[in-house]
């Protein structure tokens, strides 16, 4: 039990010391995130697409 206590003692420490993104930072990066999703998925299944009709042509 006394490991348990040293343990959440030392977790609200380390806590404390984080420094948290603001609200806009968070805004931002999600857009960044949702964006290159977004992108990424159009390219793959652009490239899928490509890779599909070259083996339809080929059989």
């Amino acid at each position: 039990m006394k490991k348990l206590k040293i343990f959440f003692e030392e977790m609200t420490t380390e806590l404390r010391r984080v420094v948290w993104p603001s609200p806009d930072k968070v805004a931002e990066n999600t857009r960044i995130v949702a964006v290159s999703t977004i992108v990424l998925a159009l390219f793959f299944g652009f490239v899928d697409f490509l890779l599909v009709s070259g083996v339809n042509i080929v059989f």
